[in-house]
């Protein structure tokens, strides 16, 4: 058994605090950048410039930020900022959706690939190899800030989270970091590495990502304002199975071409 009294700051510079979960976001795009470039240079898969992730990079952060935000907004908490909609700009206290991050960024890269005459697919084939390294750091940074904690339980891996209660819980965030950022991160490069197809490693992300997502929220705390759907699936289980719905269906697109 652990106990999580892990500080969320990393560190204090001029009294301004720098916190892990900025850090996680920050390197996690540097990370991917980087890999992706490594990319571009080693497949003529993807015809791109070699800079076209750095021009990418604030498009990126706006689709991140605005759809996950909105996403948290409408998906897990629409009542509460109808009654305090200012607090919707309030993106310090917490409060961002992965599937609004991901609708935010498609709309984003849509406009982007039209924008520069990219193929879009292919596009989003890099974006879907590089993303798990993001995923990787920031479920790291949500277990050290003791947010989106798991169910209680007995195993001998559990974590007390002595900032929520003294339940000993399983650390879920780990078990997304490792699902959803290490093990995704290999299954498409592997994949990629021995079927180069238009449209199959986003197919994959969405499929593989919402499979891994549904299994660890079984193990993870629904939002409380919003509890179990029908008393039966968190909305991060209901979601995530609109995801792997269009995953197949974007799946029988590739094949097709």
């Amino acid at each position: 058994m652990f106990i999580n009294n892990l500080d969320p700051v990393a560190v204090t510079i001029f009294n301004i605090d720098i916190r892990w979960y900025s850090l996680a976001y920050i390197f996690g795009l540097i990370l991917a950048i980087q890999f992706g470039k490594f990319l571009i240079k080693k497949n003529n898969f993807f015809n791109f410039n070699l800079n076209i992730l750095d021009e990418y990079l604030p498009f990126a952060i706006i689709g991140i930020i605005l759809g996950g935000r909105l996403g948290y907004v409408f998906f897990y908490d629409l009542n509460f900022f109808i009654q305090n909609p200012i607090n919707i700009f309030f993106i310090w206290e917490g409060g961002m959706s992965f599937h609004g991050g991901l609708v935010g960024i498609i709309i984003i890269s849509i406009f982007f690939a039209k924008k520069n005459n990219l193929e879009f697919y292919k596009f989003t084939d890099l974006l879907s190899l590089i993303t798990p390294i993001g995923l990787f750091l920031g479920r790291l940074a949500n277990f050290i800030n003791s947010e989106l904690i798991g169910i209680p339980t007995s195993v001998p891996w559990s974590v007390i989270f002595i900032k929520v209660d003294n339940l000993p819980r399983h650390p879920s965030q780990l078990y997304e970091a490792l699902l959803e950022g290490i093990l995704l991160f290999l299954l498409l490069n592997i994949i990629f590495k021995f079927k180069k197809i238009k449209g199959l490693i986003s197919s994959c992300f969405l499929i593989f990502y919402s499979i891994f997502r549904i299994f660890s929220e079984q193990f993870r705390l629904p939002d409380e304002q919003i509890g179990y759907i029908f008393n039966m699936i968190s909305m991060g289980t209901l979601l995530s199975l609109i995801m792997l719905i269009t995953g197949v269906f974007l799946l029988k697109y590739a094949k097709n071409n």
